[in-house]
């Protein structure tokens, strides 16, 4: 028996994922053991929202201990095939990032799994709060060069997984999840607003810092924010003048952390990626990325 799980928690950068086998897999499963059903809105799978969404679980031989192959764990429910369930272990994110959990083993620095248990308090705190979408229903002003906001064209499961935010945000499909400045053979160093920043500018956007939300007369408006030193976000201002975004490999979304429509990325509510960077502008066909 052997479990493929990946922690949800990226948007620029490729998830981090965890292999367990033998007693260490049957230990995970024994410990996502379905409970009771669930039923109203905690029935509802969560939502592709910024920062941790949850943990995927994938069993690569033949699926077992009562669950399906493919499933999703969030503070304490499991989602996944005629699966609404509460899980037997309602603290297993705290299990995965424990001292001796399989978190420790990835090779992405030993504050990781600090970091990932401050994430993951702050989205049981978001979750608790449960914001309810507020449609706003003034006049936004109309962006004639901004693409369309057709998230149902990145939304399938050709596209969806292997194209991220910045793929989304320059509208285009690469199908890598594309990182700032490969293309170029300049990608970025360090994950903070100048190195970031100057990666995508080798790939041909353009950095307008006083763009101050407005359109350009040509091409289309960006903005990148930064999750400090863990991941970089990107956001596009769409033909409607308001803005969209890609969390990663999940769905595309019009609204932020609090379920709000985004008239302007500088005021979202954007979970951890607490610095705002820049506005930048893509000039459609002019730039290059992989």
């Amino acid at each position: 028996m052997a479990l493929r799980i990946t922690v949800d928690i990226f948007s620029g950068r490729p998830n981090p994922v965890i292999e367990v086998e033998g007693p260490e897999a049957d230990e995970v499963l024994r410990r996502l053991k379905p409970g009771r059903k669930l039923s109203g809105r905690e029935a509802a799978e969560p939502e592709p929202i910024l920062g941790y969404r949850g943990l995927v679980i994938d069993q690569t031989g033949a699926a077992s201990g009562g669950l399906p192959g493919h499933i999703r764990y969030l503070h304490g429910n499991l989602f996944g095939t005629r699966l609404s369930h509460r899980a037997e272990d309602e603290r297993f994110e705290d299990f995965i990032a424990g001292s001796a959990g399989p978190l420790r083993r990835l090779s992405l620095g030993e504050g990781f799994p600090d970091l990932f248990g401050k994430e993951v308090d702050r989205s049981r705190k978001a979750s608790a709060e449960h914001v309810e979408r507020e449609h706003h229903r003034r006049r936004h002003h109309h962006c004639k060069c901004g693409p369309l906001f057709e998230p149902a064209w990145w939304n399938v499961p050709q596209r969806q997984p292997f194209n991220n935010c910045y793929n989304y945000a320059t509208n285009y499909r690469t199908d890598t999840f594309a990182q700032p400045g490969l293309a170029a053979g300049s990608m970025y160093t360090a994950l903070n607003c100048p190195s970031v920043g100057q990666a995508a500018v080798k790939d041909d956007l353009i950095s307008t810092p006083k763009a101050n939300n407005k359109c350009p007369k040509e091409g289309h408006l960006v903005a990148l924010v930064i999750w400090p030193g863990v991941d970089f976000h990107w956001y596009r201002k769409d033909r409607n003048g308001l803005w969209s975004h890609k969390p990663g490999g999940t769905p595309v979304r019009n609204v932020d952390n609090s379920n709000h429509l985004i008239p302007d990325p500088r005021t979202a509510n954007r979970g951890p990626y607490t610095n705002f960077c820049t506005f930048m502008v893509v000039m459609h066909g002019h730039i290059k990325i992989r």
